[in-house]
């Protein structure tokens, strides 16, 4: 009878403690702790992911990518960008010079990184521990994977995804 008491205790105590938490933070107009309501699905962190490194090469490189995809996969992110070689790198390219071209696209790719790495942490509030990139100058493709601290969190969508 004893131990049946304290577990009903103990399960009133740990309610009691949510109940407490939750009070505390619509005092403060903080999201709960306990409701993930506030979270986006994952599919919607991909889609702000993709709109948000479209526009950061456009605002610094001057270029656009066509199109860019990002998919999460575990604590992973896989970027791949659809004609992301500048007009510059393509005539560079075309004229000869791959290996200035490569250069550039090297330098490029490394005074994006740091403004990449902070949006990217900035959207899924995960640190990035590494950023991979790579670029095919004859199709025009760029590849990125972000390797993150941690999976990030996401709410369940309501459809059922393969994913």
């Amino acid at each position: 009878v004893r131990q049946v008491y304290y577990t009903f205790s103990l399960r009133r105590y740990i309610l009691i403690i949510i109940l407490f938490a939750r009070l505390i933070c619509e005092y403060l107009s903080l999201p709960s702790p306990m409701s993930k309501k506030n979270l986006p699905t994952r599919g919607q962190l991909e889609r702000s992911l993709s709109q948000r490194i479209q526009h950061l090469y456009h605002e610094n490189i001057g270029h656009r990518p066509d199109k860019v995809t990002c998919d999460i996969v575990d604590n992973r992110i896989h970027i791949i960008m659809e004609n992301a070689v500048t007009q510059a790198e393509q005539l560079l390219n075309n004229t000869g010079k791959e290996d200035l071209t490569e250069q550039v696209r090297l330098e490029l790719e490394q005074a994006i990184k740091p403004l990449l790495t902070e949006l990217i942490e900035e959207l899924v509030e995960v640190e990035v521990v590494d950023l991979l990139s790579d670029t095919t100058l004859e199709t025009g493709r760029s590849g990125i994977i972000a390797v993150l601290s941690e999976k990030p969190e996401v709410r369940q969508s309501n459809s059922t995804s393969n994913k």
